[in-house]
């Protein structure tokens, strides 16, 4: 028998939470927000404003009212790329190390260095 291959634990994102990006590909294509959550054993993330569905809650307690919450709900991390806000673009990253030695990622397009 031909042994099953493991799935590695975590992927690692191009993406993390708190940056900025566009929503390349989807219903909400051409969106920018920022990311509130990443979700790495998934490999997707949750964008603010991004994936928004509506979801019927029932009373829980006796006396209580049934309620509609709109969440935001994941999106896989190929679908969305980095945005400078400085000059509204998106662009794709590479990594570079700065004068300290520590690494970073940098915008292609415009050079910008988003870690701090």
């Amino acid at each position: 028998m031909a042994k099953k291959k493991e799935k590695p634990k975590f992927y690692k994102m191009h993406v993390k939470s708190g940056d900025t990006v566009q929503v390349i590909a989807g219903k909400d294509k051409g969106k920018v927000g920022e990311i509130i959550k990443a979700l790495p054993k998934e490999s997707k993330v949750i964008v603010k404003g991004v994936n928004v569905k509506t979801k019927h809650v029932k009373p829980q307690a006796e006396g209580e009212s049934g309620r509609i919450i709109t969440k935001e709900y994941p999106i896989h991390s190929s679908n969305v790329m980095l945005y400078s806000t400085k000059h509204n673009v998106a662009s794709r990253i590479c990594y570079t190390f700065t004068e300290e030695g520590k690494k970073v990622r940098m915008l292609k397009k415009t050079g910008e260095i988003i870690d701090k």
